[in-house]
């Protein structure tokens, strides 16, 4: 099965990649896909366009473009539910210890990691960031 996820700029910028790569792979996740990217607020917007009416939607794309991210179709088996567990909690306070969020997110918002939560959001995530790549 696969799945989508970023590792955010807040994470990127710390410095934290590598460690978050680490945890992945070492949780059974094999990477099909990777590139950094940085997005534009326009890009941010139609990737998170589902929160459009929420009222965190301004901040969180702004954010989301603020910086460096990397984008990662991920393997593994029940690979959505895995990496959700593996990230833990949106909100870092109420995270699991050892999860990626406990360990690197500082807020709700600058949470590190983000990881599709639905079969159709991975493909929609993935079609995103890979459109027309043949994952591996």
């Amino acid at each position: 099965m696969r799945t989508f996820s970023i590792v955010k700029p807040d994470a990127v910028a710390a410095g934290h990649t590598g460690a978050i790569l680490q945890a992945l792979e070492g949780a059974g996740f094999r990477i099909a896909a990777m590139r950094m990217v940085r997005m534009t607020k326009s890009e941010a917007e139609g990737f998170y366009a589902v929160h459009r009416e929420r009222p965190f939607f301004s901040s969180l794309t702004d954010f989301m473009s603020s910086g460096p991210a990397v984008v990662m179709a991920l393997e593994r088996d029940d690979a959505i539910a895995e990496l959700r567990r593996l990230m833990g909690a949106t909100n870092p306070a109420d995270a699991a210890a050892g999860t990626i969020r406990a360990r690197f997110a500082s807020s709700i918002e600058r949470n590190a990691i983000h990881g599709s939560d639905a079969p159709e959001t991975a493909a929609f995530e993935l079609g995103y960031f890979f459109p027309g790549v043949e994952l591996t």
